[in-house]
């Protein structure tokens, strides 16, 4: 079961809005954030911080490492 959400986070100075989608999966779950028409899965650790998963045939994308960095930091402020 699938539930969208919107996340909004500054970068850069600019508040920016992402889509978001809570995924569940057994006794986990993991987060759809689509960024720039990229599907990038961010999931908890076993210490329950959020770290980004990437498809293999998306690995080639540059994708900043501080934008990435500030969704998990919202996702663990928002979600732990």
């Amino acid at each position: 079961m699938a539930e969208p959400f919107t996340l909004t986070i500054f970068y850069k100075g600019v508040e920016q809005s992402y889509e978001a989608e809570l995924r569940l999966m057994g006794y986990t779950h993991k987060i759809a954030v689509n960024i720039e028409g990229t599907e990038i899965l961010f999931e908890p650790d076993e210490e329950r911080n959020y770290r980004a998963l990437l498809l293999e045939a998306d690995m080639q994308k540059k994708f900043d490492t501080e934008l990435i960095r500030l969704i998990a930091a919202e996702l663990e402020a928002n979600l732990k």
